[in-house]
């Protein structure tokens, strides 16, 4: 996939899933979670490079102007869209899937121990992460879960499943829950 055709692309999932957006262009100038996407976009690049001073310097001014981290080593998919994205980090070795949805003051944090070179949490496709949650350690989110805002999530969320609550807990499943 081309930049453009990625950029074409990231403009209409924030139609689809930000009512608040009415038009690419205003998503293009005002969305703050596609910017720091795009430009995450060329410091993990630039990281993958060897040239990891330039991609945190570039990473640490995007943050400024977006309030949203993305360090350039973290892995991320297709397709996030990060909704009134401030206070959003995502740490070094992070890995996000495709199809994921952020809104504002998610952590996806690391922990001090390091497992199998992991410190931050595996989310998966189709992952929805409330406001304000907390996703610590090298944690797995399986595909499709939902994990409820101000959530501080500790432990493995399985796939189609819903998260809540300090720590957080598994809801018990229902047949909503049956999403694809």
């Amino acid at each position: 996939m081309t930049p453009l055709q990625r950029i074409r692309e990231d403009l209409a999932i924030a139609l689809d899933r930000d009512p608040a957006t009415r038009t690419r262009t205003e998503a293009f100038w005002v969305l703050s979670g596609l910017h720091a996407v795009w430009w995450y976009r060329l410091t993990h690049m630039l990281w993958g490079w060897g040239w990891k001073f330039i991609a945190r310097l570039i990473s640490q001014i995007v943050r400024w102007w977006t309030l949203i981290e993305i360090h350039p080593g973290a892995t991320i998919g297709n397709r996030l869209f990060i909704d009134h994205g401030a206070g959003v980090v995502i740490g070094e070795t992070a890995i996000v899937g495709d199809d994921c949805t952020f809104y504002h003051g998610v952590t996806l944090g690391g922990q001090g121990d390091v497992k199998n070179g992991r410190r931050h949490p595996s989310v998966g496709n189709g992952v929805a992460v409330g406001a304000g949650a907390i996703i610590l350690g090298p944690i797995t989110i399986g595909d499709n879960a939902l994990i409820g805002a101000g959530a501080v999530v500790l432990k493995d969320v399985p796939a189609n499943r819903t998260a809540v609550g300090v720590p957080a807990k598994l809801l018990p499943k229902s047949p909503r829950q049956t999403r694809t």
